[in-house]
């Protein structure tokens, strides 16, 4: 008898439990904005961790944190992992390494357990994640989560382009 599929909050859900991991669902308007998205669940911007999935040039990929105030610094994430190329994949294939649309990404759950690397400056904090699925969001101590999926914490971001 095969497992059954599970929607993508009951997959983090399970993925957390296995690894002993308190986390919290908080149901979530739609936001325009990452100053929005804070807002509506009353945290800083640095609180939400966007979870990218980052593809490599063999087609394997990695899960890079980045507090939601930076963005990746591709010449740091580059040297940290020891590779010369890396690349934001297209949705579909985000999907595709992951089982989760792009605004619910998060490593917990995702159809395979690619390596993560996280921006130092996420530890030490509760942190807001995506879900798994649209209309919530996950918080979670940084630390635990980190060590839950031994990640490599390293400074990894670099501050928001000016628009």
């Amino acid at each position: 008898m095969s497992e059954p599929v599970l929607g993508g909050r009951e997959r983090v859900a399970a993925a957390a439990s296995t690894l002993g991991l308190a986390v919290e669902f908080v149901p979530r308007m739609a936001a325009r904005s990452l100053d929005e998205a804070a807002e509506l669940l009353g945290v800083t911007p640095a609180d939400i961790v966007k979870s990218l999935v980052v593809k490599r040039s063999d087609d394997t990929y990695l899960f890079a944190l980045i507090p939601g105030d930076r963005q990746i610094s591709w010449p740091k994430l580059r040297a940290l992992v020891g590779v010369n190329k890396l690349q934001l994949p297209d949705p579909s294939l985000a999907f595709e390494a992951t089982g989760f649309e792009r605004g619910t990404i998060t490593p917990l759950g995702s159809t395979t357990a690619w390596p993560v690397f996280a921006d130092e400056r996420m530890t030490g904090r509760r942190v807001s994640l995506g879900a798994g699925e649209h209309g919530y969001s996950l918080f979670v101590q940084a630390d635990e989560l980190l060590t839950a999926l031994s990640a490599t914490v390293a400074d990894i971001s670099e501050p928001l382009a000016p628009r």
